[in-house]
């Protein structure tokens, strides 16, 4: 199984990657976890991402996309992944498209959570509320400002993305404002006829 998990910030991705990967037993690939990973690991990807990052500059979509390139390569997903959070652009889109199509393979599905802008951003401050009263810490991504600015660089950058797989044929688009076993529900009946 090789899925996209397209969404704004909040709209629950990380939530129902974790239910597939227990579900199929395929990785959940993000594009930060990986780019640490290679820095980390000291890769030549990981080498150039070093210099950019240590430049304070954004990593290329080349750099990321030889990430995802070295990470699709790794044993654990072989036999299939998720990717949330990735492609952020279609020219991100476009570059995984060739380099699934230069290793023969495709996609089975990309899914994209839609939710209600304006009460994911209640949701989210009812999140950092409870949290506080709970007395844990409140995630950086809930204070309600970093978070508008994220959904506002969503809005601006990514949310061109879920067009271009619609044109492709390839998107199933999913209400991510039902309850998790809702959403969950909805996401294993696309992926049942992918």
């Amino acid at each position: 199984m090789r899925l996209i998990l397209l969404g704004p910030p909040g709209a629950g991705k990380g939530t129902q990657a974790k239910r597939l990967v227990a579900r199929y037993g395929i990785p959940q690939l993000s594009t930060g976890d990986m780019l640490r990973a290679a820095v980390e690991a000291g890769t030549p990807i990981g080498l150039k991402a070093r210099a950019v990052m240590d430049a304070g500059q954004l990593v290329s979509d080349d750099i990321v996309i030889g990430i995802v390139a070295e990470r699709l390569e790794q044993p654990d997903a072989r036999k299939g992944f998720i990717l949330d959070g990735f492609p952020r652009t279609v020219a991100q889109a476009k570059a995984l498209d060739a380099l699934l199509e230069s290793k023969g393979l495709k996609l089975d599905a990309v899914v994209e959570l839609k939710v209600n802008q304006e009460e994911l951003v209640g949701r989210i401050v009812k999140r950092a509320e409870e949290a506080r009263a709970r007395g844990e810490p409140v995630r950086k991504d809930d204070d309600p400002e970093i978070f508008k600015t994220r959904l506002d660089a969503y809005n601006r950058d990514t949310a061109v993305v879920a067009p271009y797989y619609a044109e492709r044929g390839q998107l199933s688009v999913i209400d991510g404002m039902q309850d998790i076993e809702k959403v969950s529900a909805d996401i294993e009946r696309v992926l049942d006829g992918a």
